[in-house]
């Protein structure tokens, strides 16, 4: 049997497995290496199956590691945190060192239609410049984006070629630039069409996150719908205690 590390031998024994446990997944494994047993690791700490199975849930839950059936326990690809700062995808995998990519790529100019007309604040029959993509971080797809933008404020965006930052190519080709959005984000689980494309299991969770953008003239510039996987990407946020709250 492996002998605990010294550092870990301070506190209960469920932390000192937990902490052996982090230090196996953040220092050791790769992704989808698999996990001591239950049992090897009932026995190297002297603690009960139950106690190693509650460690085990818990690090499921905060997505570090995946339970198989019949298999056992799995070290979890990382996950990639989204804080609520506005940034482009682009952004967000550079900052974690992952290559950002784009699948399917379609760009083509619609009617607004009622929905995307009353989101961007325009009449459904305004043109628009639609976007599908599947986007990647080195090469692994992590979302499906649906994006609008107002064809009269980035006009000939239909013709040109959309595979990197957004954002960057509506600044640089049409002057347009973000500074505030609005967003929300709900749960979700992914039908077989969209389980293919992000190459997940049928209904797999996922985060359904619609934007409203501004420019600096509080236009509404864009309008983007789009599904990430939820067991690669986190939602990170912080939050403050009113000062009204502050009680004794």
């Amino acid at each position: 049997m492996h002998q605990v590390e010294a550092s870990a031998r301070s506190g209960s024994k469920s932390a000192q497995l937990r902490a052996h446990l982090i230090g196996l997944i953040e220092g050791g494994l790769k992704p989808h290496d698999k996990m001591p047993t239950e049992r090897d690791l009932a026995e190297q700490f002297g603690v009960t199956r139950l106690t190693v199975r509650r460690a085990l849930d818990q690090l499921d839950h905060e997505g570090r590691v995946y339970r198989t059936q019949g298999a056992g326990t799995f070290v979890s690809e990382p996950r990639i945190a989204k804080s609520v700062e506005l940034t482009s995808f682009s952004d967000d995998m550079r900052a974690r060192g992952l290559k950002p990519g784009s699948l399917a790529t379609k760009v083509a100019e619609i009617a607004a239609g009622a929905e995307i007309g009353a989101q961007l604040g325009i009449s459904p029959r305004d043109r628009v410049t639609h976007i599908h993509r599947v986007r990647t971080a080195d090469n692994e797809p992590m979302c499906i984006e649906h994006t609008y933008i107002p064809s009269h404020l980035a006009p000939g965006l239909a013709g040109l070629e959309v595979e990197g930052s957004l954002y960057d190519l509506l600044a640089d080709r049409f002057h347009l630039r973000v500074s505030k959005a609005e967003q929300s984000i709900h749960a979700t689980v992914l039908d077989p069409d969209l389980a293919r494309q992000l190459d997940v299991a049928e209904f797999s969770p996922a985060f359904r996150v619609t934007r409203v953008a501004y420019d600096s003239r509080n236009r509404r510039m864009e309008y983007a719908e789009s599904l990430y996987r939820a067991d690669r990407y986190s939602y990170d946020f912080v939050i403050y205690r009113s000062s009204k709250d502050d009680r004794s």
